[in-house]
């Protein structure tokens, strides 16, 4: 005699599913994702890149992973760059915190050494290694609260300009200075000539004079800003950089799609555009 599925079974059946299920989620963004890059490229003919780190949540666990550009951005991006014809334009959507220099010197050094155009997009912020592959661009397209970031390297908690100039006024005023100290403040002078050089490399090779991307370079890199100090467009265009504000509406509805909050988010809002409808539309009622 047949005998329907027991509690057991049934227990057991919904356990798996359970399991699956966040498989089955991230499978279908990653679709979704997929569905709207190929439908950008198709409007801008173009191949568009993209290197979002947002908070994502790890498959089983829940744990948020936060994240920014490592060496295996930079080999996932070479290998894009290598399979672009070189006749084909370049879309780089970026959104990051910053990163390993490293990382951020190859993918720059790869996207200045195009002939076809390239274009960084700048949705919310490209801050640090970030700004290093902004400035390999031909044009930066950055929507108008958008904002970059300085470039002087960080020695663990320690931005190199202010240990160079904390030596020298020690050395200056005849005080006293550890070993370890001066060894520090000479690593603090080379990373600074180091990043100093890759900008001026990057920018003359994007075609801008040898005087200007020297300036650019200075600016970033002495510790006139501090590190987190936000280079609005404004600023961007005083640089002599050329950037737009232009940012394709589907880059925005692309962002949306990376938006994994790991919990409760602090930010809410009903999520539908207020305005005059435009013909042929229905009007959205104004909350109250």
């Amino acid at each position: 005699m047949h005998q329907g599925p027991t509690f057991f079974d049934i227990f057991w059946l919904l356990l798996i599913l359970f399991s699956l299920w966040p498989i089955f989620q991230q499978k279908n963004l990653e679709w979704a994702r997929l569905r709207l890059i190929r439908e950008i490229e198709k409007k801008r003919k173009s191949r568009v890149i993209t290197m979002i780190h947002r908070q994502e949540r790890l498959a089983f666990m829940g744990f948020p992973l936060v994240r920014f550009i490592t060496i295996e951005d930079s080999e996932r991006i070479l290998r894009a760059i290598r399979m672009t014809p070189d006749d084909m334009a370049i879309d780089l959507i970026i959104h990051t915190p910053g990163g390993l220099a490293l990382a951020a010197t190859q993918i720059a050094s790869a996207l200045a050494k195009r002939k076809a155009p390239v274009r960084v997009i700048v949705p919310h912020y490209a801050m640090s290694g970030g700004t290093l592959i902004a400035l390999a661009a031909d044009e930066i397209i950055m929507d108008s609260n958008a904002v970059l970031g300085p470039l002087d390297p960080q020695l663990g908690q320690f931005p190199a300009p202010s240990i160079v100039k904390a030596v020298k006024d020690k050395v200056g005023k005849g005080r006293e200075v550890k070993d370890e100290t001066l060894i520090l403040a000479d690593v603090a002078e080379k990373a600074l000539t180091q990043m100093k050089n890759t900008i001026i490399r990057i920018l003359t090779l994007k075609g801008h004079d040898r005087e200007k991307a020297e300036r650019i370079a200075d600016l970033l890199t002495s510790g006139y800003w501090t590190h987190d100090y936000p280079l609005t467009v404004e600023v961007v265009e005083e640089l002599g950089l050329k950037v737009s504000t232009d940012v394709p509406k589907e880059v925005y509805d692309l962002m949306e799609l990376y938006y994994q909050p790991t919990g409760q988010t602090s930010v809410q809002y009903i999520p539908v555009p207020y305005g005059e409808p435009k013909k042929g539309e229905v009007p959205v009622r104004k909350p109250h």
